[in-house]
């Protein structure tokens, strides 16, 4: 039994904390992130917190950019607060300092983790940090996390290349995207997103997850070619094989349940790039998050 789930949004994402009763009191609640998926635990009376999350180091009271937020309640220490655009490891500690408080503040013992893009990597890496000095994390969840590497990190450490596009028109505007994209927004997170770096940071995280059932959901609308698997199908961002850890070596992932949605892109930022609905992302599905409940058991 969990005494409660904590969201942790990916890179580059900006969320503010909230619990219950507290979120933005204007524009979206938790962020372009996690607003829907908190709203479904909320309305389900499951306890739901959303990590602090900012562009850079510093506290999360606004986010100016699309679809934002404002007129926040609770704002928490920056010490507390995952910069999205930094180090793996480092958003780890900050996750872990946040969770720490979590436990002292609100007498939590046992939590699930749901983690969209990099927010699986900043909570398997907390979950590291942690190292059973705080609460028990019973279950973690991923959302079009990039396990084995990503588009953005992929192309930009040379993986991949323009012509793995093969013409595909969505493919080869996300590719000219992503270069000035992470030129300017990345302090580091960029190039922890490749496989090159994920495969070795994974033989570093072998039994972290020990005992820790996971549940890896993938999805890949973006399908106009087979070759290379590193690539195809893919989200906008992470490649299905990469979302749903297919090829994590079992030292790393002992449990795991995959799931795929193959019509799905990675994000909001996509779905409305490509004329979607929302409700074609993966943290703003109802039939997603169907998912997670069995996958958390509430």
């Amino acid at each position: 039994m969990i005494d409660a789930v904590v969201l942790v949004s990916g890179g580059a994402a900006v969320t503010p904390y909230t619990d219950a009763e507290n979120a933005a009191a204007s524009g979206l609640a938790a962020g372009n992130t996690m607003t829907a998926l908190r709203a479904h635990f909320v309305a389900r009376g499951i306890r739901v917190f959303t990590a602090p999350a900012r562009i850079g180091a510093g506290e999360v009271r606004e986010d100016a950019g699309w679809q934002g937020f404002g007129d926040v309640p609770v704002v928490l220490p920056a010490e507390v607060t995952i910069n999205a655009v930094g180090r793996v490891d480092d958003a780890g500690v900050a996750l872990a300092g946040f969770l720490r408080w979590l436990a002292a503040e609100r007498g939590l013992s046992t939590i699930a983790l749901v983690g969209h893009s990099m927010g699986g990597l900043f909570s398997r890496a907390a979950i590291r940090e942690l190292g059973g000095d705080g609460p028990r994390i019973e279950r973690l969840v991923t959302l079009g996390t990039p396990w084995d590497g990503s588009v953005l990190g992929d192309l930009l450490d040379g993986e991949i290349s323009e012509s793995d596009a093969h013409d595909d028109p969505a493919t080869r505007q996300i590719f000219a995207e992503a270069r000035p994209y992470a030129a300017a927004n990345s302090e580091g997170a960029a190039a922890e997103v490749s496989r090159r770096f994920l495969r070795e940071w994974n033989e570093r995280q072998a039994g972290v997850l020990d005992g820790i059932p996971v549940t890896a959901l993938g999805a890949g609308y973006f399908a106009a070619a087979d070759e290379p698997r590193q690539l195809w199908p893919h989200d906008g961002l992470v490649s299905l094989t990469s979302g749903r850890a297919d090829e994590v070596p079992s030292a790393v992932l002992p449990v795991v349940e995959r799931h795929s949605f193959p019509d799905h892109v990675h994000s909001i930022f996509f779905a409305e790039a490509f004329g979607l609905p929302w409700e074609r992302a993966l943290t703003w599905d109802p039939a997603v998050f169907a998912v997670v409940d069995e996958a958390l058991g509430v």
